[in-house]
């Protein structure tokens, strides 16, 4: 009797401590799955390109510590690396662009150490904790007393600053490095003792060279502010260090602050950065973090991150898959980037300063596809400002960007800026104007850059005018953009005959007919390029021959090109002949190893069996892809992040449905990750998606119900989303015939 009282009483206390731990987590919010650290290792996946930022979403200045000194193309921390070079605030907003206005601060003890390798401190991974709203690491400085000294950094954020707090070994003498420039950047820095403030700033844009003008009044601004008094401090450029010195102008230069260990060993030092001036970078920070309360800031930046991530609950998927979607969420959200400070921008576009509000890091070629989709659903109350900073960059500098970095940088190819202020005029913000944003697509449709007609418009090609559409003066003749003429051609007039599309929703709904008829009909010229001989898209010469079929492409090939017509894949099936000869060549296409999901063209394939009328290779497809590209550890992402949108494809490909054609506001069903997800709308409504029967071998979908009533094709549109309510799936261990009927028609134009 005993005996089984005490059982009952173990399985009760079991029982309470199972409701304590489901509590406790549920408490935590879900950032507590967020592994920053995603992306910033090369195995078993991949390199993802991404850094362990400390930030808030969307946070113009990010902050990491750094473990390499900068290149192009490379990130600041990599996993695999055992130093720490620095803690930075960067701009640099993904592994193939360039950082800019960074600054650079660094805890030392012993002599004052000013070049990067020098300073360098080792660490390990078991000493440091990462997560989006705070940062600690330990770094070993060496013997001390007979044992190792350890140096403690933390590190919180906001918009545009940070607050850390050093903790130096008992008994040491401790210095603060803050790196104003690197390297032969001339960079200026200013010691004031009194206030216990080191402020400058650099011009530095790495990417300066790929504009089409300089910016001379164009700086990163920083104020150091520092809760002690500093015992001593100096100046350096390069390797010449000046004690006592206030001010440095000078290439690779900086200031260090000295610290007694006396009473503490703790070093205090909020950093405030700016575009605008040392004085504004001076205001972000006394708006941003008026005291020294460290662990308050992290709670505060914590529960930011919580509140934007619960957007999304879900439920019944394992340890890991929740990882890799909060994880993907995390990144998402960092983009793009806040470019205006509390009311004020410094435009990259125009060189001057401006009211309102700006974004950058627009990484367009890539984010147009799925992440700017995802942001109209879990950050719509940003779409109208992401909008309006695009229409400030053309009011400013003549054109909508391809790639800001902060100004023109002409990367990649085609103007999908057109695809993000189609798609939100088409999901009905209203909050930008509508009649610019039709003047800026107009222009971009239309308009030639300048000496068109004598460049080749390579890519990166330096100091270039703004590239926009490069070889629009030929294709506006031709119907094609020539390989002869024109760099990456074939992929250039498959991408602009997408934008035109959008350039026609815009001009119906803005009821310009004429307009509307003109761009729906150009939007057919991808057409023109179909080799009916082969079967593939080709690039052509100015006089109608076919180039070589190597020729003309960006970032892919014949494989990853052929499917490019997001807005009339009909078309291209009819081209090739119907359903089953598209879908023979979507087989080898996959059976081939031509499908590279660590870039973005190659992102929608997946889902293009539906226009065939199969269905379940989409869904199998899908999964398929998910599980092999995408994990929960540092190599856990194939290819760069891409500023959101390698994770936005993960995001969608677990609710079940992606946006293939983003502009449309039309989702195509795949097939749901995990048996529950809702999705928490910013206007109080819920969207749920359930999978039933769902498991490892109950992959495909035997029906589908929207709001109680049968789904029959394989598409949801936004309103559906906005309107709240639930998709309902029924899963099963073999392919079905739901959805296969689904047949939408070409695009035609009378």
């Amino acid at each position: 009797m005993l005996q089984l009282r005490a059982q009952q009483l173990l399985r009760v206390s079991l029982a309470a401590l199972i409701v304590l731990y489901v509590s406790a987590l549920h408490a935590s919010g879900p950032v507590k799955w967020v592994n920053v650290f995603i992306g910033t290792g090369d195995h078993p996946i991949g390199y993802g390109g991404t850094m362990p930022f400390v930030t808030t979403p969307f946070g113009m200045t990010n902050w990491t510590a750094q473990t390499r000194e900068p290149h192009r193309p490379g990130t600041l921390y990599r996993y695999e690396d055992s130093a720490i070079l620095g803690f930075v605030g960067t701009h640099q907003p993904a592994n193939w662009m360039g950082d800019y206005g960074y600054v650079t601060l660094m805890p030392e003890i012993g002599d004052i150490k000013t070049s990067a390798e020098a300073r360098r401190l080792p660490f390990s991974h078991a000493r440091e904790t990462a997560t989006p709203y705070s940062y600690s690491v330990e770094m070993d400085a060496g013997e001390h007393s007979g044992a190792t000294a350890r140096l403690r950094t933390q590190i919180s954020a906001t918009d545009h600053c940070a607050l850390m707090r050093f903790t130096f070994p008992s008994g040491t003498t401790g210095h603060v490095l803050v790196e104003a420039t690197r390297k032969a950047i001339p960079g200026f820095v200013s010691v004031d003792a009194q206030r216990q403030e080191i402020t400058g700033y650099n011009p530095d844009r790495m990417d300066s060279r790929f504009g089409p003008f300089a910016l001379p009044n164009f700086k990163g601004y920083f104020v150091v502010r520092f809760r002690r008094r500093f015992a001593h401090f100096g100046t350096y450029a390069g390797d010449s260090i000046t004690p006592g010195s206030s001010h440095s102008m000078a290439e690779n230069t900086g200031a260090y602050a000295t610290f007694e260990n006396t009473s503490s060993a703790i070093v205090e030092a909020k950093v405030g950065t700016s575009f605008i001036s040392i004085e504004q970078a001076r205001k972000n920070l006394d708006i941003e973090i008026p005291d020294w309360d460290l662990d308050r800031l992290s709670r505060r930046l914590k529960q930011t991150w919580d509140a934007k991530l619960a957007s999304f609950s879900i439920h019944g998927a394992t340890p890991a898959q929740r990882t890799i979607f909060y994880s993907g969420l995390y990144h998402a959200l960092l983009y793009p980037k806040l470019f205006s400070e509390n009311g004020s921008y410094y435009s990259a576009f125009d060189d001057a300063i401006h009211t309102g509000t700006s974004y950058t890091a627009f990484s367009l070629w890539d984010t147009f596809r799925a992440e700017n989709s995802l942001l109209t659903l879990i950050a719509p109350e940003r779409i109208d400002a992401m909008i309006t900073a695009l229409l400030q960059d053309y009011r400013e500098g003549g054109w909508m960007p391809k790639w800001p970095n902060p100004s023109y940088t002409n990367i990649m190819i085609a103007t999908h800026a057109d695809s993000l202020v189609a798609e939100a005029m088409l999901k009905g913000f209203h909050g930008f104007d509508r009649d610019l944003a039709y003047r800026a697509v107009y222009k971009d449709a239309m308009t030639p850059p300048d000496e068109d007609t004598s460049r080749r418009w390579l890519d990166e090609a330096p100091h270039t005018p703004y590239e926009a559409r490069g070889g629009l003066t030929y294709s506006k003749v031709l119907g094609y953009i020539p390989a002869d003429k024109t760099s990456e051609s074939a992929s250039s007039t498959l991408e602009d005959s997408y934008d035109d599309w959008c350039a026609a929703q815009i001009a119906r709904l803005l009821g310009n007919h004429s307009d509307y008829l003109f761009f729906l009909k150009r939007s057919l010229a991808y057409r023109n390029l179909y080799n009916p001989a082969t079967g593939f898209m080709q690039a052509r010469n100015s006089d109608g021959s076919w180039a070589s079929p190597d020729e003309g492409w960006t970032e892919g090939d014949k494989w990853v090109y052929t499917w490019a017509a997001l807005h009339d894949i009909p078309g291209v099936m009819a081209l090739m002949g119907g359903a089953e000869p598209f879908n023979k060549r979507l087989d080898e296409h996959f059976t081939g190893g031509h499908n590279v999901h660590d870039n973005e063209p190659s992102h929608h394939y997946a889902y293009l069996y539906l226009y065939g009328g199969q269905p379940w290779k989409t869904q199998a497809k899908v999964r398929e892809i998910a599980a092999r590209f995408y994990g929960d550890g540092p190599g856990g992402l194939a290819g760069d992040e891409d500023c959101g949108q390698m994770s936005a494809w993960y995001i969608f490909a677990a609710m079940g449905f992606y946006p293939l054609n983003p502009a449309s506001g039309e989702y195509l069903i795949g097939a749901p990750l995990h048996p529950h997800t809702a999705l928490h709308l910013a206007n109080g409504r819920q969207f749920e998606v359930s999978a039933r029967r769902l498991s490892a071998s109950n992959i495909y979908i035997q029906s589908a119900r929207l709001n109680g009533k049968p789904l029959l094709v394989p598409l949801i549109r936004f309103s559906d989303i906005q309107a709240g309510g639930k998709l309902e799936f029924t899963m099963g261990a073999s392919p079905s015939s739901w959805a296969a009927d689904w047949k939408p028609s070409p695009i035609t134009v009378n």
